[in-house]
């Protein structure tokens, strides 16, 4: 059996050198010196100067919502995983989707000041599959109308573009490091700003809104994360450079095998490298793509359809409205299996399948 993903695991003696230290410390959670010591260590790793690692991506987002104080109308994009529009909707405002670029499936910026209106607050959007948005088109549109940016970098942990950290762009970035993401913490999520006043706040915001053991300094949550999980971190922060080789070449031998398939790549913004989060297609047909999964599956190979359906007309919470772009590419997209542990054999299995199947 071939899965869409596995998780990358360190070997177990590393993972128990920190597990020893824990327990020697008898310090669980509430930020320890294993999830402080991570946190300094991605801050090296990634280039930037403030970084706040959490519970999970999701709460990263929620907590960007509610620490830029966002009311009202939030644009995003409707192809994206749904804790982008829930979190808009948790944090008690609504989401306003703009359709896509049929190219880089990333929200059409060109589209967005269109759907601007007295009650937009905000931008959030997502570097879908980890490739970077238009984030200077953006910034200039943010500029113009006072809006404040956030974006979903769930996928796009490692990601440069014009010379810096994907992490660096909006007023906050958040990054996934769930245990299907190239780099994990078991369950964890970072919190980026640029911003040291922002990032206090949400360092406060982080621990339920203490200052001290008996004041508050802002409305909180419990957003902070264990140190199991950051001995994870912590243990899988040597091996990046490998799990990142072994991705890139997995994913050339992909590019190689199925240069005549009957779909598209998303198109990488320019100036940006490549992180190997994902490996998504777009087949010409959803007929095809269909024919292809459920073909895969009958050999125990698993795909996904990552994004569908359209977030624009599937949440009970969210009026269903029509996205061109997004409902057609949703039907189409389909990702193949991508980790660490993935041999090149296998591979070359997957692509020989697709190829057969589509030409029969």
């Amino acid at each position: 059996m071939i899965p869409i993903t596995k998780p990358f695991l360190p070997p177990l003696e590393d993972y128990n050198e920190y597990l020893q230290g824990v327990w020697q410390r008898q310090w669980l959670t509430n930020m320890g010196p294993l999830a402080s010591d991570l946190e300094m260590k991605l801050k090296d790793h990634l280039n930037l100067k403030h970084l706040l690692f959490v519970t999970n991506g999701t709460i990263a987002l929620q907590i960007a919502i509610k620490a830029l104080e966002l009311k009202d109308e939030i644009i995003t994009t409707p192809f994206s995983f749904v804790a982008t529009t829930s979190s808009i909707v948790w944090e008690g405002c609504t989401p306003v989707f703009v359709d896509i670029d049929e190219n880089s499936l990333n929200i059409d910026a060109s589209k967005i000041e269109a759907a601007i209106t007295d009650r937009t607050t905000a931008i959030l959007a997502t570097h879908v599959y980890g490739n970077p948005c238009d984030v200077l088109e953006i910034e200039k549109i943010a500029a113009k109308h006072n809006l404040k940016v956030i974006y979903d970098g769930a996928h796009a942990f490692g990601v440069q573009v014009h010379g810096k950290s994907i992490f660096e762009y909006g007023d906050i970035s958040i990054c996934s490091l769930h245990a299907t993401k190239l780099y994990h913490s078991t369950e964890g999520g970072l919190i980026i700003t640029k911003d040291p006043e922002l990032l206090k706040k949400i360092a406060f915001m982080r621990n339920f809104g203490f200052s001290g053991t008996e004041s508050f300094a802002e409305l909180g949550i419990n957003g902070k994360n264990s140190e199991f999980h950051a001995a994870m971190g912590l243990a899988n922060m040597k091996y990046i450079k490998s799990i990142h080789k072994k991705r890139r070449e997995l994913t050339e031998l992909y590019d190689e095998k199925l240069e005549n398939v009957k779909a598209f790549k998303p198109k990488w913004q320019n100036g940006a490298n490549l992180n190997y989060a994902y490996y998504p297609i777009v087949f010409e047909s959803e007929t095809l793509m269909l024919k292809i999964k459920e073909n895969l599956e009958k050999q125990d190979i698993f795909t996904r359809r990552y994004f569908y359906p359209a977030l624009s007309n599937v949440l009970p919470y969210t009026k269903s409205i029509g996205m061109p772009i997004t409902d057609d590419i949703s039907k189409r997209v389909l990702c193949l299996p991508l980790f660490y542990d993935l041999t090149f054999e296998e591979v070359g299995l997957i692509s020989r399948l697709i190829l057969r199947i589509q030409n029969n």
